[in-house]
């Protein structure tokens, strides 16, 4: 126990740049509090949460650090865990669990969904071993990226933390080093490096843990990539081609991967104040990148154009890590080191 203490503070140090500490480590999953009911969000986008949805006996299918999820074109939602009994747990929208695999992901951050004509699959990063692993739904693996020797910033794959990919049209891909050396990828479908850019550093074309990406093709015309620095509670935007245009700034935000969803970008909110507190809830953004609802928190005010620093409600979640949307606009988040938590479900009212 003692070592295992160790390791996730080391481990802590490296991935968020900032001193080490340890959140407390119990939650009742099961309390005498409703758990289903309350109402959370702001404006158009309010939600009743749901916190048995995802509950399942630990001893048959166990969770430990939840991180993200995924909605297929079945209406099946896909979550990555680090419990190597099953690395995927692969839920219907009534929290039922259709099917679990995986037992060689200990690291299992990044899920990605990508479609190749009427197939689809998935992207999956791996923190503990240093890799990207291309799959099919059901497990088979297609794909297996080491660490980019190639680009001469990286001597040996310990530099290689990968934390998330996001996949284009034509089948090239991106990979965020997040926890590693700060640096976005440019493949093509094959695996071939194309480019690198970005790097750790405080300049606008730089990161402080570049933890999620997404293409943004909300303008068909000019797609362009929306790329996490969590450490900076910044968003940035950048050109396809890794140029920068633009950053946003949120700030006591501690925000993990983009996701956009009928025209809305949403956050997870790993932490706004510090590591000592389960402190965590979600953005939902505009096209004009404004915050116009924080489930979990205060309601979103600006003053002279700047985010006002939110509140946490003191009750809804832990520390989410990711939000998927479903067809239907609900919302399922995953949280990372909360107790071995299931992921909580947000109707949209």
């Amino acid at each position: 126990m003692k070592n295992s203490r160790r390791r996730f503070v080391s481990q802590l140090a490296a991935f968020t740049g900032a001193a080490a500490v340890l959140p407390h480590p119990t939650f009742a999953i099961h309390s005498k509090r409703p758990l289903v009911g309350e109402i959370v969000g702001h404006g158009a986008f309010t939600y009743r949460v749901d916190k048995h949805w995802g509950i399942q006996d630990p001893v048959k299918i166990p969770v430990d650090h939840c991180h993200e999820m995924v909605q297929d074109s079945q209406g099946r939602l896909l979550m990555t865990t680090t419990n190597t009994r099953n690395n995927i747990i692969i839920y219907e929208d009534s929290g039922r669990v259709l099917k679990t695999w995986g037992r060689e992901f200990p690291g299992a951050h990044g899920l990605t969904l990508s479609s190749e004509g009427t197939d689809e699959f998935l992207f999956i990063t791996d923190t503990v071993r240093h890799k990207v692993f291309k799959t099919t739904l059901d497990g088979r693996l297609l794909m297996t990226l080491d660490f980019p020797q190639e680009t001469g910033f990286y001597s040996d794959e310990t530099q290689f933390i990968p934390t998330e990919v996001a996949v284009a049209p034509n089948g090239d891909f991106f990979v965020v080093d997040g926890y590693g050396l700060n640096y976005i990828l440019h493949y093509d479908s094959s695996g071939n490096l194309l480019r690198c850019f970005g790097g750790k550093g405080d300049e606008d074309d730089k990161f402080d843990c570049c933890h999620g990406i997404l293409i943004d093709d909300r303008d068909a015309n000019n797609p362009t990539l929306i790329i996490t620095s969590r450490s900076q509670q910044q968003f940035k935007r950048f050109s396809m081609e890794g140029e920068w245009l633009k950053s946003v700034t949120l700030p006591s935000c501690w925000i993990c991967r983009p996701v956009i969803r009928f025209g809305t970008l949403y956050f997870a909110v790993i932490v706004t104040k510090s590591w000592f507190d389960y402190d965590g809830m979600l953005l939902v953004i505009d096209e004009d990148d404004q915050v116009i609802s924080i489930p979990g928190g205060s309601q979103p005010t600006y003053e002279n154009d700047i985010l006002s620093p939110p509140e946490y409600d003191g009750k809804t979640f832990m520390n989410p890590h990711d939000v998927c949307v479903d067809q239907d606009e609900n919302l399922y988040i995953p949280q990372w080191y909360s107790g071995k938590t299931y992921p909580i479900r947000l109707e949209r009212i």
